[in-house]
Order: structure tokens, then sequence, then C-alpha cells
């Protein structure tokens, strides 16, 4: 069993929810991640929005939501302000280390990484429900080092 959850970029409802919905059939937990950037021009009304939805269609299933907006302050802070659990900041340090201290005030956890390792479901945009599902399934039940 690998040391963290398995991320997934996720572009639309459809996809939250088909992960989820893998996920808690192979009881695994999971990170639904945005698109790099998708806090500056989706936002985190709309992210937030995703994850809420997706929750209330498979509450069974156990994950976190992480919403990347890239060296944007201003959206990171958006971010934060929404409510979203964590948030990627790759902006310059000095406002990475502040905005990381209100992040903690908030709950939230600030990473200044961008994401090593994750499954971008973005070519399966048009995909259905069910070939989606079927990816996820392939991912969850694939390698340890994912």
């Amino acid at each position: 069993m690998p040391s963290h959850p398995p991320v997934f970029i996720v572009h639309s409802l459809a996809h939250a929810v088909a992960v989820l919905r893998e996920a808690a059939a192979a009881g695994r937990a999971v990170v639904l991640a945005s698109a790099p950037g998708a806090g500056i021009y989706a936002g985190p009304g709309w992210f937030g929005a995703v994850a809420e939805a997706a929750r209330a269609a498979v509450p069974e299933a156990e994950f976190s939501a992480l919403l990347d907006c890239g060296d944007d302050a201003g959206a990171a802070m958006a971010a934060i302000r929404a409510g979203i659990g964590a948030v990627v900041f790759t902006g310059r340090t000095d406002v990475a280390e502040r905005l990381t201290e209100i992040a903690a005030e908030r709950g939230c956890r600030l990473l200044t990484d961008p994401l090593p390792e994750a499954t971008d479901l973005g070519a399966l945009f048009f995909a259905d429900e069910e070939t989606l599902r079927r990816h996820c399934r392939e991912i969850l039940a694939g390698p340890a080092s994912r």
C-alpha cells in the first residue's frame, strides 16, 4: 500500500465522482487535485463546488481536495478564504511563508511545490462514466508507487 493517497487531477464533476466511486469501492483514500493553475482561471468557488458535489454523490469516499494556484498569491489567498483544504502556491518564498501562516490559521495546508506524481484525467474529458471508472479502477489497482 502506498504511503500517500493517489492523486487524480480532475477537470469536471464527472471526473471527481468517478474517482470517488472507485476509491470507495477499493477502500482507498485519494486526493482530488485541480489542473495546474486552475485556482487562477477557474477559481476556488468552482473547485470547491465540484469537491462538495462529489462528496454529496459519494459520501462514503475518503478524499482531500487540492487546488493549484500556480504563482498567483491572490488566487491562493482566495482559495484559503474559500475553505479549500489544501492549496498549491509556487510563487516567491517570502509570500509563501506568509501564506503558510494564514493557511494554518484557517486549517488549510499550503504546498509550495507542484505535484510530482498525479494521474491527469484531462484526456478523458468527454469519456463516458464507465470508461472513467474503468480507468480509475486500473490506476487504483496499479503499482504501489502510484
